[in-house]
């Protein structure tokens, strides 16, 4: 089974949440200015969409687990980014017949084949690849449900603008590759779960109608109404007809 639009999306959503995972990443530099011919994983994080529990694959902390010190993680980052994917590839396995949504991860240069690719560079070939019909872009559901210009861009930080604001943790990607430059894989891994936890919100906003956007199609304007005061009084409404029904049928059993 496979997700084509917003509609199966939100449907499925309803149904089987326990069915999803929110997933992102954090790496070196995506330009030409790497030691290597493609850019290091730093970190990954992945959500449960049913549980909100989050579980993350980071630099600082295989470093720690294996004895390295801080001084030593760049002469040792083969060995502990081969720990970070084998870890994340463990998880995987036996998730990958789930949805996995995220955010333009499509291709080598940043998405699910660059990570797989990584894995191979580092010596392993028994990657556990999601299918591409599991793998669901949540820009694209965003894009099908409010239109193309439901954000302005870069569409991640106006989006957390117009629904509360940029999460202290935030980075966009010059800072992230400023943040390996200096070695903060700590501050890198925090963007990255920054960025799972708002997506995680998005979602429920999207479910249930209350997401904020740039949009003035049909999708923005009923999503609006169903949270307009206009709404709510319609529900109110509703319950006291139905309250004033059962009432009078109760009556002639109590006479």
């Amino acid at each position: 089974m496979s997700i084509s639009n917003s509609s199966d999306f939100i449907r499925l959503l309803k149904k089987h949440p326990e069915n999803f995972y929110i997933i992102h990443y954090s790496c070196q530099s995506l330009y030409d200015d790497n030691e290597g011919l493609s850019p290091r994983i730093t970190s990954i994080a992945i959500s449960h969409f049913a549980t909100e529990q989050i579980i993350s694959f980071s630099t600082h902390a295989i470093a720690e687990e294996l004895g390295i010190a801080r001084e030593n993680v760049r002469e040792k980052f083969d060995e502990i980014e081969l720990n970070l994917l084998t870890n994340f590839y463990s998880f995987v396995r036996e998730r990958k017949d789930k949805f996995w949504v995220h955010w333009n991860m499509r291709n080598l240069t940043y998405g699910f084949e660059h990570l797989e690719h990584r894995f191979r560079v580092l010596g392993k070939n028994d990657a556990a690849v999601i299918p591409v019909e599991r793998r669901v872009n949540l820009n694209d559901m965003l894009s099908d449900r409010y239109g193309s210009n439901y954000a302005g861009h870069p569409r991640l930080p106006s989006l957390m603008k117009i629904n509360g604001g940029e999460h202290r943790h935030f980075l966009n990607g010059q800072e992230e590759v400023e943040a390996f430059r200096e070695d903060q894989f700590i501050k890198m891994h925090n963007s990255t779960l920054c960025k799972v936890g708002f997506f995680h919100s998005v979602i429920r906003k999207m479910v249930r109608g209350t997401l904020k956007t740039s949009s003035k199609g049909w999708g923005a304007l009923l999503d609006r109404l169903f949270e307009s005061r206009f709404a709510k009084a319609v529900a109110l409404i509703g319950t006291l007809v139905s309250l004033g029904i059962a009432a009078w049928q109760f009556l002639p059993l109590v006479g």
